[in-house]
């Protein structure tokens, strides 16, 4: 029955495949669970209700790209987005959170309208090949980033912005002895490296005292009451100036990381097709549109696709078998949320680097000899990193690959939608982004 429905065997996996693939992501995406209740609650938000509310929303939308799309793709609150609702909506322009929730669920509903009629879909397929290849090897390299900032390995420095953390730190060699493991089973091919050298690292940590052994495992279920619906009641606050920024920003944020992931998953996971199209691209897209509106009611930041899936499709998961462990195991978290304090920043660093080298891969496809095609790759991946956002760095990526096209006298080969792009992105970097 599940090979039918999924059709594993057409997608070259198995049922064990897709369940450490998905045990896999969801590791690799767990802190988001102890983050985006500690992030929004800055915000003025109860912490047990985010919590909820953020495991309900990582339920309802990767169970939706798991059995609707089929996609190996795990969803949750997004990294970035909920630190602009605390600090920059609800912080610096002082909004309150119920009224920025019901800008995140009119985003969503935006969102769903846009994939329903189709022009969501033919935007991620008409992105050219160079620029699918570069938003995932981008995406490779700020995750692994990612792991290693998040790890403390690499660190802030005021001579030369970044530079080599404390390697006498106990949290950080455990991250380096992760890391290193995990490269070596990777290297030896064994099945399910890196999930291996994950939970080989907790247990390391909590026997040398680095990570704190739980002090419970069952935990009672939080009461969402207080965040719920509230983006539903506060809809008539959202008519002003400033509450459309706030909109247009989740839009266009959310839009582009998620197409980003999209691209960046599905070629790791070898689900492009011979068109360079993604198959069933409107489907995962809504997904993610409905998980930000479902989102938002429950009492959470704007859900999006995770760059993590990559981790599990690196495993082998291929298909929505995987999205539906990820939804489980979310499940399964609500009731044991005390076990999931060993899964550190040490922790999911092995994962996040690992990914981050094989996608960073893909940069073998780009035409680096032609420099209309290697300049916008270039400033996609670099950007990504720089500027700490994927969508900035597609944005940025997306603005020169039409020029320097137009300039090698192959604009004809730019798809018309890429030039309309193109000024969008302007206009965003000139109007909305602060």
């Amino acid at each position: 029955m599940l090979d039918k429905f999924f059709k594993l065997k057409e997608n070259g996996t198995t049922i064990k495949t897709e369940i450490i693939a998905g045990l896999t992501t969801f590791l690799a995406m767990a802190y988001i669970l102890a983050v985006n209740p500690s992030l929004l609650e800055i915000a003025g938000m109860d912490k047990g209700a985010v919590f909820v509310a953020t495991v309900l929303a990582a339920i309802v939308g990767t169970l939706f790209m798991g059995l609707f799309a089929n996609f190996p793709i795990a969803l949750a609150p997004g990294m970035g987005l909920n630190a602009f609702f605390a600090f920059t909506v609800a912080g610096a322009w002082a909004i309150p959170w119920q009224t920025a929730l019901s800008g995140v669920f009119v985003s969503g509903v935006v969102f769903m309208l846009l994939t329903a009629s189709g022009i969501r879909e033919k935007i991620v397929n008409m992105i050219p090949g160079v620029m699918k290849y570069s938003v995932s090897a981008g995406i490779g390299l700020f995750i692994a980033f990612l792991g290693l900032q998040n790890a403390k390995i690499i660190v802030p420095n005021e001579a030369t912005a970044v530079g080599l953390g404390d390697l006498h730190n106990g949290a950080v060699l455990l991250a380096v002895f992760g890391i290193v493991l995990s490269i070596v089973l990777v290297t030896a091919k064994v099945n399910g490296g890196i999930f291996i050298g994950m939970v080989a690292t907790a247990v390391i940590g909590m026997i040398t005292g680095v990570i704190s052994t739980p002090t419970a495992i069952v935990g009672a279920v939080p009461d969402v009451s207080s965040t719920f619906g509230q983006a539903i009641i506060n809809l008539p606050n959202i008519f002003t100036w400033q509450m459309l920024v706030v909109i247009l920003t989740f839009f266009f944020v959310d839009f582009f990381d998620t197409a980003g992931t999209l691209v960046a998953v599905a070629t790791q996971a070898g689900l492009v097709n011979e068109k360079n199209e993604i198959p069933r691209a409107g489907r995962a897209l809504f997904a993610d549109a409905a998980a930000t509106t479902v989102g938002a009611v429950f009492g959470t930041s704007t859900t999006t696709a995770y760059v993590e899936s990559a981790s599990g499709a690196s495993v082998g998961g291929r298909t929505g078998l995987t999205a539906v462990v990820v939804a489980i195991m979310f499940g399964v978290s609500i009731f044991f949320s005390p076990l999931l304090s060993v899964i550190t920043s040490a922790v999911t660093a092995p994962a996040l680097v690992i990914v981050g080298i094989m996608m960073l891969g893909n940069v073998r496809h780009i035409e680096w000899t032609k420099f209309e095609i290697a300049t916008p790759a270039f400033f996609t991946i670099i950007m990504m990193v720089l500027t700490y956002s994927i969508a900035e760095g597609i944005a940025i990526g997306f603005i020169f690959y039409p020029i320097t096209m137009l300039v090698a006298k192959r604009g004809k080969e730019v798809h018309p939608l890429m030039y309309v792009l193109m000024v969008l992105f302007i206009l965003y970097f000139a109007f909305i982004l602060q």
